[in-house]
């Protein structure tokens, strides 16, 4: 719905502007027919042709942006994606209910952390909130990657702990 309000109003922007250049190439014209007395090899005929091109076409660019806005600029897949994402979420909750029982308890913390996050932690977000040590924090993160519950990917200076 945005995006169509947006090429609305950029199509009344271009609407005012092709009535500004119609107004001003037509001053433009009366000025050098007033002005110029070498008749239609006068520069200045040239500047207007060239200066009035490049006005149109950046009309143009305008009038097919803002068409493409009205009637192709799709939002709803934005929504959808949002949707698709908590139906995901709440899966993943589903589906790690029956693997939390089998756990350790310091495994499950962390793993309800994780959850609790939507799915993607930092792993040093998970010291912080967990109150385990680092070493103890990777080593459990290595018990739970080698049973295929998460993945650590690299982010810079630190991973990112992922649920599968």
């Amino acid at each position: 719905m945005k995006n169509k309000i947006v090429g609305i109003i950029l199509a009344i922007i271009t609407f005012i502007f092709i009535l500004i250049i119609y107004s001003f190439n037509n001053a433009i014209k009366e000025i050098s027919i007033a002005s110029c007395t070498m008749g239609e090899t006068c520069p200045m005929y040239s500047a207007i042709k060239y200066q009035t091109n490049i006005s149109w076409i950046f009309i143009t660019i305008l009038l097919a942006l803002s068409v493409y806005l009205i009637f192709f600029g799709q939002e709803k897949v934005e929504i959808i994606k949002k949707i698709r994402e908590k139906v995901k979420i709440s899966e993943k909750k589903k589906d790690y209910s029956k693997i939390l029982p089998k756990l350790a308890s310091e495994e499950k913390k962390l793993v309800n952390l994780i959850l609790e996050s939507k799915g993607a932690m930092f792993q040093s977000e998970l010291v912080e909130k967990s109150g385990f040590d680092k070493v103890k924090v990777s080593r459990l993160l290595d018990r739970l990657e080698g049973q295929q519950i998460i993945e650590r990917k690299r982010r810079g200076m630190t991973n990112i702990v992922i649920l599968k």
